[in-house]
């Protein structure tokens, strides 16, 4: 497996594999057969498009769900995730260490729709015990891009 074609492509994936042989010193053929290779085994798993929404007028809710959780016998947290990451508000889902065992990325047309999802379906749940919800304010950076403009400073440099 090729890590720097791994990252490469998850930096830019419109990029071109001619453009990534060049940067490779290899062919565009082995790029391309080493990519299809990678799909098939399931190590790229998809290509996606990072939209900053606050530019878009659409109106979603943004949410991150902490959930403390009682682990089932045997198959531990994954059954319970497998029950939580099938609803389609979830975004995201990830076990972690610490207080919470799983977060959640969420999203809702309004407060009260991902109010209600916490209330209906996540704490219905028998094996969850507890959840924080934090809503998402403004995204400064995600997957390694700002968002943000910069302020520029207004105040010109004096030297003497």
């Amino acid at each position: 497996m090729n890590k720097d074609l791994l990252s490469i492509l998850e930096k830019n994936s419109r990029i071109t594999p001619s453009e990534i042989a060049v940067m490779l010193g290899t062919t565009e053929e082995a790029v391309k057969e080493e990519i299809k290779e990678l799909e098939d085994n399931k190590i790229i798993l998809g290509y996606r498009t990072l939209i900053n929404w606050e530019h878009v007028d659409k109106d979603t809710i943004k949410a991150f769900i902490e959930l403390k959780i009682t682990p089932q016998a045997a198959k531990g947290f994954d059954r319970v995730a497998e029950k939580i990451y099938k609803y389609p508000q979830v975004k995201s889902l990830t076990l972690m260490s610490g207080a919470y065992d799983l977060l959640l990325e969420v999203e809702g047309e309004t407060l009260r729709d991902v109010a209600m999802f916490v209330s209906e379906k996540l704490s219905q749940m028998d094996s969850v015990t507890a959840t924080t919800t934090h809503f998402v304010l403004k995204t400064y950076k995600k997957e390694n891009v700002i968002f943000a403009n910069p302020e520029v400073d207004p105040r010109e440099v004096i030297t003497l």
